[in-house]
């Protein structure tokens, strides 16, 4: 048994789908050097270790690009998460599934096994649920893309909390959602600002996280409940409440990746202007703060971009 359902996904995708081109578009024509978009699509990265690494002249530059340990781990979550929705969208209207949930005593264990696999179902969506919320490289794409839709540079220094040791983070997860991105786009985004504020809370995701619930007939009970604490105030979500929360979820997330996929349409397009050859910015903080310009070049083989400096 599965909970996602056809109907409801089409319309809170067509209630957000026109802002997420406007989104794209303002980004194009916001950004301030033509390469900020390519450095997200590319992954654009400050590497310190480098420093430590041995090479023939000593000169590896920390700023890079490519998947990184955050690239493979999306790679891998998206393949999961595009195989669930492979076997587990149902045509169904929800109104219909939700009326085989009417209790009644002659259905009673049939209605229990319903409201079994409904759970189940639910927990597998839970899974999907951090490894779209937690994972660093969706937090740090969507970051980026609000930056530069505000006319601000690619941040070459992004990077996510995760000890105390992490003085210069750009913030905690939590953080960055709500307040780096949420907030961000909550007047020119309107649908999107109230997507995301139905999807992601931060006392969910932790009682997810943490295993800290339990489900007693169609409620997901949260353990994490806390008196006085104002970021703690849920007890009970409903399940219609969490096919709300999820399916909003799963939009986000479709959208973020359809428009980053219209970035890279874009940069193989524009390349074939300039004989496969961009330009990129790299805002240094290391060593000396600096502004420095490198050439990338396109490979069609590969679908792919390497350092064209360094060519023989």
């Amino acid at each position: 048994m599965y909970m996602l359902f056809k109907s409801i996904l089409n319309k809170k995708t067509a209630s957000v789908q026109s802002e997420f081109d406007r989104f794209f578009l303002d980004i194009l024509k916001n950004q301030t050097h033509t390469g900020d978009l390519l450095l997200i699509d590319i992954n654009g990265y400050y590497n310190p270790e480098v420093k430590s690494w041995r090479s023939p002249d000593n000169k590896m530059c920390p700023y890079m690009f490519g998947p990184n340990k955050e690239g493979h781990s999306q790679f891998l979550h998206h393949q999961f998460i595009g195989e669930y929705l492979k076997k587990s969208i149902l045509e169904q209207p929800y109104e219909e599934y939700v009326k085989q949930h009417e209790y009644s005593q002659e259905r009673f264990n049939e209605i229990s096994e319903l409201q079994k696999l409904e759970g189940d179902s639910i927990q597998y969506e839970m899974l999907m649920y951090l490894k779209i919320w937690e994972a660093d490289l969706f937090i740090k794409q969507f970051y980026q893309l609000v930056r530069l839709s505000e006319g601000l540079e690619y941040d070459w220094h992004f990077s996510i909390w995760e000890s105390n040791r992490d003085n210069d983070a750009t913030g905690k997860r939590h953080e960055i959602i709500r307040k780096r991105i949420r907030n961000k786009i909550e007047k020119k985004y309107p649908e999107i600002y109230a997507a995301i504020k139905c999807a992601f809370n931060t006392q969910i995701r932790n009682s997810i996280a943490h295993s800290k619930y339990s489900m007693i007939g169609r409620y997901i009970h949260l353990n994490n409940y806390i008196a006085d604490d104002d970021a703690s105030q849920i007890k009970v979500v409903s399940f219609d409440e969490w096919v709300d929360l999820m399916h909003n979820t799963l939009v986000i997330y479709s959208q973020l990746t359809r428009i980053l996929n219209c970035a890279g349409e874009f940069y193989r397009k524009f390349q074939e202007e300039r004989k496969g050859i961009m330009e990129i910015r790299i805002n240094r903080k290391d060593m000396v703060p600096a502004t420095e310009f490198r050439m990338l070049k396109y490979r069609p083989e590969w679908d792919d971009w390497y350092w064209a400096d360094n060519e023989d």
